[in-house]
């Protein structure tokens, strides 16, 4: 698997909310939000459901991802997405950084993802808490 979510008790607008303030808790920042449901409309004429692709990072663990191996930035950030299922259900989604950052050898780098992922499941098991 590269990715681990939940289903979240509450409102689209609400879970975009949450997920930024808990992300907030465990040291992340959102550096990017991508709509995809507005691109969707915008390039291909197409209706979506909402659905946004937060790009969060750690300044102090991408710092030593970043200096143990400078080209780990291809896999940076940590993409966390929110999106309305068909039931109207919404779902928050998050990157698993060790299926990701285990394709980097370099010393340091599994731990390191490791301490991101337990940072992340934090973020999900307190959506709902």
């Amino acid at each position: 698997m590269y990715g681990f979510s939940t289903t979240f008790n509450g409102s689209y607008e609400d879970a975009l909310t949450r997920v930024t303030e808990e992300l907030g808790k465990e040291g992340f920042g959102v550096l990017t939000e991508i709509d995809v449901k507005a691109v969707m409309k915008k390039k291909l004429d197409l209706d979506k459901r909402p659905y946004k692709i937060l790009g969060a990072c750690n300044p102090v663990l991408a710092n030593k991802a970043l200096t143990a191996e400078p080209d780990i930035g291809l896999l940076l950030p940590c993409n966390v997405v929110v999106r309305e299922e068909e039931n109207g259900s919404i779902t928050v989604a998050f990157m698993d950084p060790a299926a990701v950052l285990d394709l980097v050898q370099q010393p340091g780098i599994h731990e390191l993802a490791g301490e991101v992922k337990a940072k992340l499941e934090r973020v999900r098991d307190a959506l709902n808490a």
